[in-house]
């Protein structure tokens, strides 16, 4: 590169160090203006298309080793209703735990409550494996209770995790319109008092909602491992096995429903809240399989395209959230490569045409450091003014911890690269902290 043409090197370079902060400021404008008045003209609208307003819900709550927190997961659940007093069925499935699980499952006497051992060779085969045993057990009770599967709606709770208590009120009201399929609701961290647990909660609360949000407007809402509810109906369509053995098997089944032309709508109205991962080691391992599960999801991407039912607004969503996160990986690494090769330069006295001068450079790293944490204040405020529960210095502690958390995805990215490429499969559960125990429902008869 000459001295000459060397300014396209630096235009292109600021133009991707400028691309995230300019990106978030228009999503938080989106978010804050348009989202909810959006969402209420979809639910208006619902009506007009006739009442596939659900009837009977079940709860399935995947457990494998999940003795400190299943009884507080339970109990909530249990206490969940929806529209004219239905209450919610819930369904365990004990995926093999050789902890106290069993032990402690049993302890609750509950009507409502259904708990499915499997047993090894059967047991651990992952996640989906689990899923689709409860979804074929309760599949086959609506079938003999002769109640229609378009009015049966299953939701998914993990073993840490709470809904708030509106959750099936607010999943009814979305799935009045028979075309929407599945719903996905907002989730929330309780241990947010924890720094980690409060970037997570920055994240979940602030950004990934703005992001659905967006994708609720264009019909490209993901679904996720917490706080899915589907139509039973839905899943009859997907076969005997509507989850898989991918890593991220809930953004699978999302990718399916949209092949298939199934609606799903977002809502931030109700929440699930889970506990967030507070060790670096275990989070890093975390977010090590979520980017390995989103690569093996790669290979929807020509049948995304294909779809006569994906709009090109639609596809070039999807395109970008399933691809960006590795081309920023290899952006980063091109810069840094470029930034290094530039040092060396002013080391040795010749310095690079892009960068002429340790000036240069100072200039350069400054408008890094702007750039890297800028967009994580601005969700704070975002959070702030949407959800009002945090005290903005914690929000703001997060913040300027939040950009270590995006190098810690970096770090997973390249590592989930790695494990594909050597065909690793298996993951070691997260672990899950102790809280105060949640009072049992009352045993209100079991609905109809």
């Amino acid at each position: 590169m000459t001295a000459s043409d060397s300014w396209i090197f630096v235009v292109v370079g600021y133009a991707i160090l400028l691309a995230w902060p300019v990106s978030t400021l228009g999503l938080v404008s989106f978010a804050v203006r348009y989202a909810a008045s959006h969402r209420q003209a979809v639910v208006t609208r619902s009506l007009e298309r006739g009442d596939g307003t659900p009837e009977h819900f079940w709860i399935i709550v995947p457990a494998l080793n999940e003795e400190v927190v299943v009884a507080n997961t339970v109990n909530a659940a249990l206490s969940l209703g929806g529209p004219g007093g239905t209450l919610a069925r819930v369904l365990v499935v004990d995926d093999g735990s050789d902890d106290r699980t069993p032990e402690v499952l049993a302890a609750i006497d509950h009507p409502r409550l259904t708990v499915m051992r499997r047993e090894l060779p059967d047991a651990r085969k992952g996640k989906g494996e689990a899923l689709n045993a409860a979804y074929r057990y309760i599949a086959q009770r609506t079938a003999e209770d002769g109640v229609s599967p378009d009015k049966v709606v299953i939701g998914i709770i993990d073993g840490d995790g709470q809904g708030s208590p509106n959750i099936l009120l607010e999943i009814s009201r979305m799935m009045r319109d028979p075309r929407i399929g599945a719903v996905q609701v907002q989730v929330r961290i309780r241990n947010r008092h924890k720094l980690l647990g409060a970037v997570q909660d920055l994240e979940f609360g602030a950004i990934v909602n703005a992001c659905q949000s967006l994708r609720d407007t264009i019909d490209t809402v993901g679904l996720g491992g917490n706080g899915q509810f589907t139509r039973l109906s839905a899943l009859l369509a997907l076969g005997d096995a509507p989850w898989s053995a991918c890593l991220v098997e809930d953004l699978e089944l999302g990718l399916r429903m949209h092949l298939d032309g199934v609606g799903i709508r977002y809502t931030s109205r109700a929440s699930v809240t889970q506990q967030a991962v507070v060790d670096l080691r275990r989070l890093t391992r975390q977010r090590t399989r979520w980017a390995q599960g989103n690569l093996q999801c790669a290979r929807y991407l020509r049948r995304l395209a294909r779809s006569e039912r994906i709009g090109i607004t639609a596809l070039l969503e999807m395109f970008h959230y399933l691809v960006s996160p590795w081309l920023n990986a290899l952006v980063t690494v091109g810069l840094l490569g470029g930034v290094s090769v530039a040092v060396m330069g002013l080391l040795a006295g010749h310095p690079v045409p892009y960068l002429h001068s340790w000036a240069d450079l100072a200039t350069t790293g400054a408008v890094w450091f702007s750039v890297t944490f800028f967009p994580g204040f601005i969700w704070a405020l975002v959070h702030r003014y949407r959800l009002r529960d945090e005290d903005l210095s914690r929000l703001l502690t997060a913040a300027a911890a939040y950009p270590i958390f995006l190098l810690l995805g970096l770090v997973a990215t390249y590592r989930a690269i790695v494990r594909q490429a050597r065909g690793q499969q298996s993951w070691a559960k997260t672990e899950r902290l102790a809280e105060e125990p949640i009072a049992a429902p009352l045993h209100l008869p079991v609905p109809a």
